[in-house]
């Protein structure tokens, strides 16, 4: 059974964002404590105090939720002219997701990196996206040397084609490292973010072995016509300045049965997704029948994302 604001354990033991900013300038003493929210300085002063001093997801009652969900939407339709509707979308009972990818089918396209921008409503002028593709030399799997900026026509004879994204770690490094606990890894296995409790130190994307995470300098900007209007609170909604944001799986599709942006993007079919748990799902027949391998398994984060080669 999927836990509730009400059965999860307040991730703060109660504390507001005050507390939780004096118990990180404690911890890290002045000097520290100052570079680490400096970006926070940047956008706090565009806050309402109500944004300021709200609680964390986790001690949120429904009837609370509903209400900053209700607000996040008319600010929405305030700034942008947009109707978009925001859901707290939880994790389904009996599923556990997991994502594989077949690195001899995929050509380098970038489509999924495209379809990562426009389903998560990232920021345009940057074109963030969730993706990096990687070029790698044959026989190579030394990502320090891949390339993300090419250029010609793709697939390249000597090259292969390696996505990365967020691995959704059994043993998350950027969840141990936040100081306020503005992240954290749910039931079924995605790793998320409360945007509204973090406060932008960035200690996570240091702590990412796999360049995963996105720090957003400056408050994303999304056309209004571009905007995609169908958003989850722990997803895809538009981000604030001064916040870290991740891959979730498409959480607001997944769990509610649907595909990843990414995948459906895929002109290859390089891509399968699904549940861990499920013992007659596509993701456990590759699982049982390929040669998997995890990006940098030495690390010990025990990815569920997983690579495969078909011969």
């Amino acid at each position: 059974m999927s836990e509730t604001p009400e059965t999860r354990a307040p991730a703060t033991g109660g504390m507001d964002r005050r507390t939780a900013l004096k118990a990180l300038g404690a911890t890290l003493g002045a000097a520290a404590f100052a570079q680490a929210i400096a970006p926070l300085t940047e956008w706090v002063e565009h806050m309402t105090l109500d944004e300021y001093l709200r609680k964390h997801y986790k001690e949120l009652s429904p009837v609370d939720l509903a209400v900053v969900m209700a607000r996040l939407e008319e600010k929405t339709k305030a700034e942008t002219g947009v109707d978009v509707h925001i859901g707290d979308y939880r994790p389904q009972s009996g599923v556990k997701f997991g994502y594989a990818l077949n690195l001899s089918i995929c050509v380098g396209c970038r489509r999924c990196a495209h379809a990562c921008h426009v389903e998560n409503n990232h920021d345009r002028p940057s074109g963030n996206s969730y993706i990096r593709v990687l070029e790698m030399q044959k026989g190579s799997l030394d990502l320090a040397r891949g390339r993300v900026n090419y250029d010609h026509p793709v697939p390249h004879p000597d090259k292969f084609y390696l996505p990365v994204q967020c691995q959704q770690c059994d043993k998350p490094p950027c969840v141990s490292v936040c100081p306020v606990e503005a992240t954290w890894k749910e039931a079924d296995g995605i790793v998320v973010v409360d945007y509204n409790w973090c406060i932008g130190c960035r200690y996570c994307e240091a702590a990412c072995p796999y360049h995963a995470r996105r720090f957003n300098w400056t408050k994303p900007q999304v056309p209004a016509a571009e905007i995609n209007p169908e958003q989850g609170y722990l997803s895809n909604r538009l981000r604030p300045q001064g916040v870290i944001e991740k891959c979730t799986f498409c959480l607001h599709r997944s769990r509610q049965g649907k595909l990843p942006a990414c995948l459906e993007a895929c002109p290859t079919g390089a891509r399968v997704f699904g549940n861990l748990l499920d013992p007659e799902s596509e993701i456990r027949w590759v699982l049982k029948n390929k040669r998997v391998f995890v990006l940098k398994e030495d690390v010990g984060t025990q990815p569920s994302f997983f690579y495969f080669f078909d011969e």
